[in-house]
C-alpha cells in the first residue's frame, strides 16, 4: 500500500530522480538537449535518495544499480519474465524451499570494487536489520535467509514454495557500503555505488547527471550521458518539452494530450498501480461491511477512467488486473447499480434522514476523505468520489493534506491511496492489500483491518503455493471472497503517461509499471538498451 509525495519509500514516482528543492523561476538547464548521445528527462520527484535499501530501484529497473534479476519483455500487456541479471541463471531448487543462485564472474562496481556473494547478503541483511528501518523490508519478508556459498553463489530460504525471483530484483550495494544507521543516512543516498550501465556523474538540487560506464560488464550504452531536472511544477514539465528544453517528461492523464505534436510523442503504458478509498474502523458507518459493498455498487468507474484519468486506465474492482492472466477473475468485478447500493443500504438500517443524508441508530452516512493536497489526480479522483456517493445519501467530504496528518488519522478518516509497488508478484500485489493487519505491517496495508469471511486463509495458501494452475485457481478465490465482503472502494488502475522528443532513438517497449514511476520508467525504463 504506497502513498504519494511521502518523505519516506512511498511515492508516487520511482525515486531515481530522487536530492532537494528547484526554485523553478529563470533557471535554464545547464545540459540542454540536442546533443546526440544525450538525453535531458524533467521529472516532478526530488533527486537524490540513491540507495536500493530504501527501495531505490527495487524491481530490477536503475541506471546505476542491478539485482539478481531483471524484468524483460516486449510488452505492458502482461507481466514481464525475470531474467538473470548478476545471476547467470535462474534459482536451482536445493531443497524445501531453498533456491540455489549462481553469481555473474567478472562484475565490478562503479567505485572499482569487485561484485561477489559477500555483497548480496550483506543487502538483503541491511533491508532486514530493524537498526537500517528500511521502508521495504516487508516486501523481502518472505526470505527467511540468505547465505553465500562460496565467493560465486548464494543459498536463498523462504517461508513459501511461491517463486522465489521476484524478490531477487533488488539493486546489490559493495558490502562496504553498508552501515549500521538508518538507510535515510547513508552515504549512497547522494553517493551511489553500483553495478548498473551507469554511475553518477554530478548531483544539485536542481539536476542529476548520469554517464555511461566504459567498464560496465555488459554492452556499453549509446545513450552516453543522462540529465535528470527536477521540476515539479506539472504546467511547468509540460511547457518545457514544448519549448525543446527538454527530451522527456511524465504527466498527468488530463494533461498528456495537451503536448502531443509533431515533435512530440506521447505514449501511455499500462501498470498494476491502484487508486482506490481506503475505509476507517472507527466510523460507524465505513465499518458495516454492507455499507462497504453498496459503496462499491454506486460508484462509476468507467466515468471515473473516462472523466478523471481522461482515458488513460481501466476500472478496478479488486487490486488484480487482467494482466494476471488465469489468476484473473472477471466475475468479481462491481458493476454501477445505484438502485442496488441502495437497496443494500436500505436493508442494512441506513435510512434516509432529514437532510438527506442515510442515518441508522444515530449514527450518519458520513466521512472525511483525505487526499495528498500535493496530488491533483488523488484530489479529482475523490472529489469524484465524493460525488458518486451524494445520490446515495452519503455524505463524504474530501480535504487534501500532508502525509504527516493522514498518517494518523487512518482510524477515523478514508484515505485515497495507491498502490501495487511489486506488481511482479502476485502475492506481493494482493497480500499485504487484503490480509489481516500483521505485525510490522505498513499502515497503508489494510488500514481498515477488514478481512473477508475466510479470506486470510485463502491468501496464505495462495502465497504458500507454487506457480501453476491451483495458484491460480486460489486467487480467483480470493477475488470472488473480496466482493462478497469489500474492505475498499477500489476505482481504477492508472495508465501511465508521459511525453518524449523523437531524437532518432530506437527505444525500449514500455513494460508494465508499478506503482512507482516518472521518468526512470516510461520510454527510458531501459535506456541503457536504446540504439541508433
Amino acid at each position: 500500500m504506497l502513498r504519494c509525495g511521502a518523505p519516506r519509500l512511498f511515492r508516487l514516482t520511482t525515486t531515481a530522480c530522487a536530492a532537494a528543492v528547484l526554485v523553478l523561476a529563470g533557471c535554464a538547464t545547464p545540459s540542454g538537449p540536442g546533443e546526440p548521445d544525450q538525453i535531458v528527462l524533467a521529472d516532478g520527484q526530488e533527486l537524490g535518495n540513491y540507495n536500493p535499501v530504501s527501495g531505490y530501484g527495487e524491481l530490477g529497473v536503475s541506471p546505476l544499480y542491478e539485482g539478481l534479476y531483471r524484468p524483460r519483455s516486449t510488452t505492458d500487456a502482461a507481466v514481464p519474465d525475470l531474467v538473470p541479471a548478476l545471476a547467470i541463471a535462474r534459482p536451482e531448487p536445493v531443497g524445501p524451499r531453498r533456491w540455489r543462485v549462481a553469481l555473474r564472474d567478472g562484475v565490478r562496481f562503479s567505485d572499482g570494487s569487485v561484485f561477489d556473494s559477500a555483497d548480496v547478503v550483506a543487502t538483503y541483511a541491511a533491508v532486514k536489520d530493524p537498526d537500517v528501518a528500511s521502508e521495504i523490508s516487508t516486501h523481502v519478508a518472505p526470505i527467511v535467509n540468505l547465505t553465500a556459498d562460496g565467493s560465486n553463489a548464494v543459498v536463498v530460504e523462504t517461508t513459501t514454495a511461491a517463486d522465489v525471483t521476484p524478490f531477487l530484483l533488488l539493486g546489490i550495494l559493495p558490502s562496504e557500503k553498508i552501515e549500521s544507521k538508518p538507510a535515510a543516512e547513508w552515504s549512497v543516498n547522494t553517493q551511489p555505488v553500483g553495478t548498473g550501465p551507469y554511475r553518477l556523474d554530478s548531483l544539485r538540487p536542481d539536476q542529476a547527471v548520469m554517464v555511461a560506464r566504459d567498464d560496465y560488464w555488459g554492452t556499453p550504452a549509446q545513450v552516453r550521458r543522462i540529465v535528470y531536472t527536477y521540476t515539479p511544477d506539472d504546467n511547468v514539465r509540460a511547457q518545457r518539452i514544448v519549448a525543446g528544453e527538454v527530451d522527456g517528461v511524465n504527466l498527468p492523464p488530463k494533461l498528456i494530450d495537451s503536448i502531443d505534436s509533431g515533435t512530440v510523442r506521447t505514449v501511455a503504458a499500462q501498470s498494476a498501480d491502484w487508486r482506490g478509498v481506503a475505509l476507517p474502523a472507527g466510523n460507524p458507518f465505513t465499518a458495516d461491511p454492507r455499507a462497504r459493498l453498496a459503496m462499491n455498487f454506486g460508484v462509476d468507474r468507467d466515468a471515473a477512467v473516462r472523466d478523471v484519468l481522461a482515458g488513460h486506465g481501466r476500472p478496478a474492482s479488486t487490486p488484480i488486473a487482467a494482466v494476471y492472466g488465469s489468476a484473473f477473475n472477471p466475475d468479481a468485478q462491481f458493476d454501477f447499480d445505484l438502485t442496488k447500493a441502495g437497496t443494500i443500504l436500505d436493508q442494512a438500517g441506513w435510512r434516509p434522514g432529514p437532510q438527506g443524508v442515510r442515518e441508522k441508530d444515530g449514527a450518519k452516512a458520513s466521512f472525511e476523505l483525505l487526499y495528498n493536497a500535493q496530488d491533483s489526480l488523488r484530489r479529482d479522483l475523490s472529489v469524484a468520489f465524493a460525488a458518486a456517493m451524494k445520490p446515495l445519501g452519503v455524505e463524504v467530504r474530501p480535504r487534501g493534506t500532508s502525509w504527516d496528518e493522514i498518517d494518523t488519522r487512518f482510524g477515523d478518516c478514508a484515505v485515497l491511496l495507491g498502490g501495487g509497488s511489486t506488481p511482479y508478484s502476485i502475492d506481493s500485489q494482493v497480500y499485504d492489500t487484503l490480509h489481516t493487519r500483521v505485525p510490522d505491517s505498513s499502515p497503508y496495508s489494510n488500514p481498515g483491518d477488514f478481512t473477508a469471511r475466510n479470506l486470510d486463509g485463502l491468501l496464505e495458501r495462495a502465497r504458500d503455493s507454487a506457480p501453476g494452475a491451483e495458484k491460480d485457481r486460489l486467487y480467483r478465490d480470493i477475488q470472488a471472497a473480496y466482493v462478497a465482503e469489500p474492505s475498499y472502494v477500489f476505482l481504477a488502475f492508472l495508465h501511465h503517461t508521459y511525453g518524449y522528443r523523437d531524437l532518432g532513438w530506437k527505444q525500449a517497449q514500455p513494460i508494465l509499471e508499478p506503482h512507482s514511476h516518472g521518468v526512470s520508467w516510461g520510454p527510458w525504463w531501459d535506456v541503457a538498451a536504446w540504439t541508433r
